[in-house]
């Protein structure tokens, strides 16, 4: 039950918004009651952001088991980039766009996702340091990995004015060829 609802939280989110995310239209999109989905979450922040928190620990999931994949490529990093920017593909991330922007004015939401964003944004960064290790630490090395981050989200968040693929892919590619030199500088200095 707490699986379906954490399911039917994220449709909603993408679906509707965070303003159109009630906790009435999740649980009936879940297709339970309005009190079973009180027992599990009793607030709507509750909701919505461990239903983020369940989808990040997934990603995560997803990426561990490429590790050994991207460890034996003869472009680990590259391969880490692309991997960092389709994590970041569909659902999951409008989702918690929805939220990190309804966060600016919604001070209990604000709390919950100062709690979630840190143990999602960690596991990127373990995923760094377990693919490379040799590096992991280099006091460069976690700002660069935020850098990264933070050029993905900003790309994708931009993306939704125009929703032209061919120039979504244009920057993704400008960009991670930038980040590459990044790290290629990264690595040298170790």
């Amino acid at each position: 039950m707490r699986r379906r609802l954490l399911d039917a939280t994220v449709d909603c989110l993408v679906e509707h918004g965070y303003a159109g995310t009630t906790t009435t239209r999740v649980a009936e999109r879940a297709g339970v009651t309005r009190g079973a989905q009180v027992h599990h979450f009793p607030t709507k922040a509750d909701l919505v952001t461990s239903a983020i928190r369940h989808l990040a620990a997934k990603r995560t999931e997803v990426a561990m088991a490429e590790i050994d994949r991207l460890k034996a490529s003869a472009d680990p990093v590259g391969d880490a980039l692309q991997l960092m920017w389709e994590m970041h593909q569909g659902p999951v991330f409008s989702a918690t766009v929805e939220l990190w922007v309804a966060s600016r004015t919604d001070p209990d939401l604000r709390r919950q996702m100062s709690a979630v964003e840190p143990i999602a944004t960690s596991s990127l960064v373990e995923f760094g340091k377990a693919l490379l290790p040799d590096y992991a630490g280099h006091p460069e090395f976690l700002p660069a990995v935020y850098t990264a981050m933070d050029t993905v989200r900003g790309i994708l968040i931009a993306s939704w004015a125009t929703r032209d693929q061919a120039e979504l892919d244009a920057r993704w590619a400008r960009a991670r060829r930038h980040l590459r030199v990044l790290y290629s500088a990264l690595l040298e200095a170790a």
